[in-house]
């Protein structure tokens, strides 16, 4: 067994993950990354293909969170995460969410004015800004049936850069935070899996991982540390601890964003090469309409959705482009760690309303995209039938049940919140895991409920908020 000695371990290299070792650093600690998932150059693959699932995703693609109905879900499994397959949209946390997670959950130093300040400073980082031109025609369509309909839309900005030639570029994490973190020192191991943590009493020594060499063979590595801080996402991290005994406040309550989907034929042809930048908030937080990734494979995947025949949609899937819509959901589910399986077992519970709600959403995304200009609509609802008219969109009402509905989500959040509730928290307002001396959480798991927005901004404000307060 080969070992490593660290004064700070940060298990995971995402959002919370990169952003936690790069501050560290920084400042002068001696961090170690270690990532389960392997090193690749963010500009070989092209976004959004399949080549890019096979090397980034964990499992090669989507994953199921098991319910009536079941939810499918995405991750990241390489350096720099989720952030290395997302969209890079940007919306910081909502004010009047974080006033209600900090009263809820007794959060200090929680007010909206601090996360904003955290906020500022990471979108600085990374450059976050909207397009410098117009947007692509599967984005301005959103503004444009906004308008027609009399709802409120806006632009999200995004974690990207632009040169002079208005050409961007997604701000990842292993093209930003990372390379920082390694520049002040940081050490990252890629294909490094975190079997255990090591806990005596109070406190963490380290971890025992198995260590994925060039040439394909295994090799265990225990690293030693005074400090453990774990930042492997909503699923994976109280997987984790759940693992290596820690259990209290650990897995429960996870939240998502359940999504509904149309692939909407248009009678022109459509950009396919990004997701839409736009988005309908008429009827945020709880509801929010906007687009999905367009390759030919995510076309061909929500028309089958569907259940009708979708031949000839197919054969002209360039005029075909895949809506949503997200929903704050009341519902919420678990993650659970299984002796002898490699992955924990993810549950979650729709109640009767979140199943109203996403009726609603699909039917006012049926509206706009109607008012956009589409002519057919294919629900990701098997027995919605392909709408046409306004008139068309009644019957999904009904159709939208737990045996019907194919759902999916790419954002998971609160299975260990924040706060000095300990009745209901698995941390305290730093991200220190309740009765450890040095173990710690920083990444999407600690957010208290989905935010009904894209959560990597309020995981970054919270993740450099929390790495200030362990460096204080």
């Amino acid at each position: 067994m080969s070992t490593l000695d660290t004064e700070v371990l940060v298990v995971g290299s995402g959002a919370g993950g990169a952003t936690t070792a790069a501050l560290l650093a920084e400042a002068g600690r001696t961090a170690t990354v270690v990532e389960e998932g392997p090193a690749v150059d963010p500009d070989a693959l092209e976004p959004f293909s399949l080549e890019e699932m096979v090397a980034k995703y964990r499992h090669r693609g989507p994953a199921g969170a098991l319910g009536l109905p079941p939810i499918a879900y995405a991750e990241g499994r390489c350096v720099g995460g989720s952030t290395e397959i997302n969209s890079g949209l940007w919306h910081r946390l909502p004010a009047e969410l974080t006033d209600d997670w900090r009263r809820r959950y007794a959060i200090d130093d929680f007010e909206p004015g601090v996360l904003d300040r955290y906020a500022a400073e990471v979108e600085a980082d990374l450059g976050v800004s909207t397009l410098p031109g117009d947007p692509p025609r599967s984005s301005g369509l959103l503004d444009e049936a906004a308008k027609a309909l009399g709802w409120r839309s806006m632009e999200f900005p995004r974690a990207f850069r632009y040169d002079d030639a208005g050409r961007g570029t997604k701000q990842t994490m292993a093209r930003t935070y990372l390379p920082r973190a390694a520049a002040a020192g940081a050490e990252i191991v890629a294909d490094c899996r975190v079997a255990r943590l090591e806990v005596d009493g109070a406190r963490a020594r380290g971890a025992r991982c198995q260590r994925t060499r060039p040439d394909g063979t295994v090799e265990d590595l225990e690293v030693r540390a005074d400090h453990v801080i774990v930042c492997g996402g909503a699923i994976h991290s109280p997987a984790l601890l759940q693992r290596s005994g820690i259990r209290r406040g650990i897995g429960r309550g996870l939240k998502l964003h359940p999504t509904i989907k149309i692939a909407a034929r248009f009678p022109f042809t459509l950009d396919h090469g990004d997701v839409p930048m736009h988005r309908i908030t008429e009827f945020s937080p709880h509801l929010t309409i906007g687009g999905s990734a367009n390759r030919r494979g995510h076309v061909a995947m929500a028309l089958a959705e569907s259940a009708e025949p979708f031949d000839a949609a197919l054969a002209d899937w360039e005029r075909v482009s895949v809506y949503y819509a997200a929903i704050r959901s009341v519902g919420s589910g678990a993650v659970i760690a299984v002796p002898g399986l490699a992955s924990p077992l993810v549950l979650y519970r729709l109640t009767p309303a979140d199943m109203s709600t996403l009726a609603r959403g699909l039917v006012h995304l049926g509206e706009a995209l109607l008012a956009a200009g589409a002519t057919e609509l294919y629900p990701s609802v098997a027995g919605g039938g392909v709408a046409r008219t306004r008139a068309d969109l009644g019957r999904w009402w009904d159709r939208v049940t737990p045996a019907t509905a194919n759902l999916m989500t790419v954002h998971l959040t609160s299975s260990i919140r924040m706060g000095e509730d300990r009745r209901r928290t698995g941390t305290d307002s730093y991200g220190r895991v309740h009765d450890f001396e040095n173990l710690w959480v920083n990444d999407a798991s600690l957010l208290p409920d989905a935010p009904g927005v894209n959560p990597q901004a309020g995981i970054m404000a919270i993740a450099a908020r929390n790495a200030a307060a362990f460096l204080a």
